[in-house]
């Protein structure tokens, strides 16, 4: 069986947990595939975490996300909100790590210099 690894993101300040369910993107294909062909944001898993990241794209994904891009310390770096199909993300070079939910999942909150927390 394959594993998933499947992660827990809090918000510090507020406590907020953004995804109880958030799987790393830690292998070739799934950090390839990512949302990439679902028609809409799969109910098993709510987010999906990429290390080592600071930019993503939203090529072939059919719905707009929300990006959470953190530092190697897990600081918030730059929240992109409503992030639509067939765009890429700038570079963010403080951005060690990016987190993507479905559109309208990250609260308006959480913002850059905030702490997250990754629980697994």
């Amino acid at each position: 069986a394959l594993k998933i690894n499947l992660m827990k993101i809090i918000h510090q300040k507020s406590g907020t947990v953004l995804g109880s369910n958030v799987k790393a993107a830690t292998s070739f294909w799934r950090r390839l595939r990512g949302y990439m062909f679902y028609t809409s944001p799969p109910s098993a898993f709510d987010g999906l975490y990429f290390p080592n990241s600071n930019i993503v794209h939203n090529s072939f994904v059919r719905f707009s996300l929300d990006v959470i891009f953190i530092s190697k310390s897990n600081m918030v770096v730059k929240v992109l909100r409503g992030f639509r199909p067939w765009r890429f993300s700038r570079m963010f070079l403080k951005a060690a790590h990016a987190i993507e939910f479905p559109a309208g999942t990250v609260p308006e909150a959480v913002m850059p210099g905030d702490q997250i927390i990754l629980e697994n």
